[in-house]
Order: C-alpha cells, then structure tokens, then sequence
C-alpha cells in the first residue's frame, strides 16, 4: 500500500525528469491535470487515471508524464492555475468540474478531457454528447441528478424524521441545481429540508453540532469536489456526531459512514485516462463521444447502523450492491 504522505509528495508537482535523461532522450507527452479539490482523498481516482493510460500505451515516467494542479476546494483560484497549465503547453488537460469550465474559457486548441457530475451539455462544455465538438470531450456521472434518492434512502431509514438537512458548498456551481432537486423531494416526501453551508474544513464541527441542536433525523452531503476529497473525514464525523448520513463515495461509508449511493468514480477516472491515451495517439476530442457512466451503486455500513441504533429495512437493504459488516 502506498503512504498517504509519499503519495502525495508524488501529486505535488511536476515530473522530475533525470539530467542526463534530458539531454538523451525525445521530449514525452506531457498531461496536464486540473482538480479543484485536493490531492489526498483522489489518490485512487489517480490511479486508475494512470491504468486508463496504462491501458492505451502510456507509462508515466517511461513515455509520458503527468503535471498535478490542485485548488484545494478553492474556486476562485481555478481560473488562474488553468490558465498557468494552459501555458505549459501540455499535450492534453484532464480536469473536473468547475475546473474543466476554466480551462475551456483558457484554451481553444490545447484537447481536454472532463470528468464532471454535471450536465455538459446544460453548462456548456460540449455542444452534444454525440458529437462534442471543438476540443473537449469526457466522461460524466450522474451524481447530481440522483441527490433526490439519496434523500429518500435517508426517509426510507428513519421515516419519523421530520427535518432533514443537506451540507453544500455554496462555491460550487452544482449546488444551486443540486439543492432545487432535493427541495423538490422534500416536498413530495412531506419532510422539512435544513441547509447548511461548508466550504472550509474550519466549517465542519460547526456544521455538525448545528445538526445535533436542530434534531436533524438524517443528513444528505451535496456533490463537489471539496466534499469528494474529504469523503473519509465526513464519514468519520457523521459516525462521531451520530448522524445518520448519506453521500455518493465508497470511501464515505468504509470510513464510518451510514450509506452511500453514486456512480463509480473509478470507472470515471479510468476512462478518462484511456481517452487521454487515444488524444495522446492523435485522435481528436471533437471525435469522441462523451461518455455517460449509467451503473450507481448502494453501500450500506451495518456496523455504523448498529453503532446508530437504526436497523435498515429489509426492502433497502435487498436493494445494496455492497453491505459491509
């Protein structure tokens, strides 16, 4: 297993290549890698960019490198840090929303590759899912427009919950949709939805204690990046705060986590990485069909249950792709 903190150290920054190695061998490819959150909670996401490479012909530090970008969950740098990548000149951009919007609005010749929850066509990445267009194309998800049942997954669990709250980050530009969908099932569930803000990891502990005064039965975590790569310390809390929780990562529920529900991020950086590798080998993003990830899976955390004092239906818990015990 790799350390977190030797991984990391590897994320940091550009691929040192040896002096001597320089001036002997042909110039590699370069990719360019834009996330707008941080490096430590998308190390397997990054490895699995790597085997979608892997899977095309391309070995980082053999015939091509990868240079690492990151916002720390702060949005308003993104513009600035895409536009630095930009002048890197790198052979293709791999990034995530909203960093993928920023490198559009950077470069019109320099291929891009997303990975996003959002609709890229409502956002204006690509033009059709077909036929892209221009030189972006990627791979989306549908973890926004499923935040509603993971609503009510939460109301399946505890159905005498009258309140139940949703943590989003206000900078990120899903939210907004995101929160409409889930008052649009609150309504129909006939429960009342709490909103609360986070865009800092300050933000947290007040966050769940609010939770424990307001008496909330249940919380649902907004998508984004910033909560994407805090996944295990949001399990960990919602475990320590005994809040009945659900988000849309494994890695939430294996850290102590109640449930989770979304697409397979894996999968996402996966592909991504193989259609890096096909640009890479000259085909062109305006040729390649975004990809849509359609498989969503349930995980369900029985010891964070019992811990919890809840017992999952048997209905729902037919329904887990995963339980873990």
């Amino acid at each position: 297993m790799i350390r977190r903190r030797e991984f990391i150290a590897g994320l940091g920054g550009t691929v040192a290549w040896p002096l001597a190695a320089r001036g002997q061998q042909p110039a590699v490819p370069v990719v360019g890698f834009l996330n707008g959150g941080s490096p430590g909670g998308y190390a397997p996401y990054v490895k699995a960019l790597r085997q979608g490479l892997e899977e095309t012909g391309y070995v980082e530090g053999q015939n091509m490198a990868i240079e690492f970008r990151w916002a720390e969950g702060q949005y308003d740098r993104v513009p600035a840090i895409a536009t630095e990548l930009v002048r890197r000149q790198v052979a293709v951009i791999v990034s995530n929303t909203p960093a993928a919007m920023a490198v559009k609005a950077a470069t019109t010749t320099i291929p891009i590759v997303f990975t996003t929850s959002l609709d890229p066509v409502a956002t204006g990445l690509v033009a059709s899912l077909r036929r892209p267009g221009g030189n972006i194309t990627g791979v989306t998800q549908l973890n926004v427009e499923v935040a509603p049942k993971r609503l009510e997954f939460a109301h399946e669990l505890v159905p005498a919950a009258t309140v139940i709250a949703v943590l989003v980050n206000p900078t990120n530009p899903s939210a907004e949709t995101e929160l409409r969908h889930l008052q649009d099932a609150a309504r129909v569930l006939g429960v009342q939805l709490h909103v609360l803000q986070a865009n800092s990891e300050r933000n947290f502990d007040t966050v769940f204690a609010t939770l424990v005064q307001l008496r909330a039965g249940a919380l649902v975590i907004g998508t984004g990046p910033f909560f994407f790569s805090r996944s295990e310390q949001l399990g960990a809390l919602s475990l320590r705060y005994r809040i009945p929780t659900i988000y849309q990562t494994r890695e939430f529920v294996t850290a102590g986590g109640l449930m989770s529900y979304g697409g397979s991020t894996l999968d996402i950086y996966r592909t991504a990485g193989i259609y890096a590798g096909r640009i890479l080998k000259g085909e062109k993003p305006a040729d390649l069909p975004v990809q849509q990830a359609t498989k969503l899976d349930l995980i369900i955390n029985l010891k964070t249950a019992e811990a919890l004092g809840l017992k999952f239906p048997l209905l729902l818990l037919g329904r887990a792709d995963e339980v873990i015990e």
